[in-house]
């Protein structure tokens, strides 16, 4: 069976560079700014308060998981005691890969793994608007047991740790987005797939993206009237059925471009268009590249 996850996860490549072990005490403040990455933070004992810009504050506890994909700027803060309104923490550096937020002397209010991924993929900034804005996921025994040990490997000395660490902290992202596909998350593939007559329609599309899909077609494997099939998987996807179509074949040509190793009238059949002219006016308009020329671009900068 056609899992859309694993294709978009597979394509995303994703990679965990970066992991610190924090823990906290009294009140503090953590603010970033940074864009273009993608946060996580998972707590391990206690309870923290999270708040991305533009969204309502929420507390997180022991075993809770967030994970921003679309990474904009968003605040941490103490859930004991709150911190005055504008200060900001300094973190204290205990060394290896451990920092102390709030007062340094004391046992810690809270524990929790902070981090963020990158993505390899040249679309990760498309793949990425398919997944929810942020991610919450409570109390997941699974992810506590990976962040674990993420945790005791961050604070160890072993041989390879760093090669280890990176692998766990893609399974950390990925077991995240499996966990948030059963939840109710904000519009996108994820939501899509937890809903039963959508989920068909979608892996339909990813089984056969060259097949000439219409919305009838696509309204009949959802069991759904034309109407309401383009509704709901509008309001569920945040896109229309034929948009997300559309987007996913672009995914896959650009990814057959990059291995250079089909012609573009090939590329173009197997992405479902009837000619090369109707294929390279979509992927241009895409792009603002011709694939000729986008792929010639991906082989010389893979040089």
């Amino acid at each position: 069976m056609t899992d859309p996850l694993a294709d978009i996860v597979s394509f995303l490549q994703p990679r965990a560079p970066y992991s610190k072990w924090v823990t906290g005490a009294g009140p503090w403040r953590i603010r970033r700014e940074q864009t273009g990455q993608v946060f996580y933070a998972l707590v391990l004992e206690g309870a923290i308060r999270f708040r991305a810009d533009g969204r309502e504050e929420v507390t997180l506890a022991q075993g809770d998981f967030v994970l921003v994909p679309s990474s904009f700027g968003f605040t941490t803060t103490s859930a004991t005691e709150r911190p005055e309104a504008g200060i900001v923490t300094t973190p204290v550096h205990l060394g290896n890969g451990a920092l102390r937020v709030g007062r340094t002397e004391g046992p810690p209010d809270c524990q929790y793994l902070v981090g963020h991924c990158v993505f390899g993929s040249p679309d990760a900034a498309l793949l990425v608007s398919l997944l929810p804005e942020t991610v919450v996921v409570r109390r997941d025994e699974r992810l506590a047991s990976l962040a674990r040990l993420v945790r005791d490997e961050t604070l160890s000395r072993r041989a390879a740790r760093d090669v280890v660490l990176e692998r766990l902290l893609e399974v950390l992202f990925i077991e995240a987005l499996r966990s948030t596909a059963a939840s109710d998350s904000a519009p996108g593939l994820l939501r899509g797939l937890a809903d039963q007559r959508l989920a068909e329609p979608i892996r339909a599309m990813h089984r056969e993206p060259a097949r000439a899909w219409t919305v009838t077609q696509l309204a009949d494997l959802a069991a759904l009237s034309r109407s309401s099939f383009f509704a709901r998987f509008s309001r569920t996807m945040g896109m229309p059925p034929m948009e997300y179509l559309y987007r996913w074949r672009m995914i896959l040509a650009k990814d057959l471009l990059k291995h250079g190793q089909m012609p573009v009238a090939a590329i173009a059949e197997r992405v479902g268009y009837g000619s090369s002219s109707a294929f390279s006016l979509a992927f241009t308009r895409h792009t603002g590249l011709a694939p000729a020329h986008f792929a010639r671009a991906e082989i010389k900068a893979a040089e």
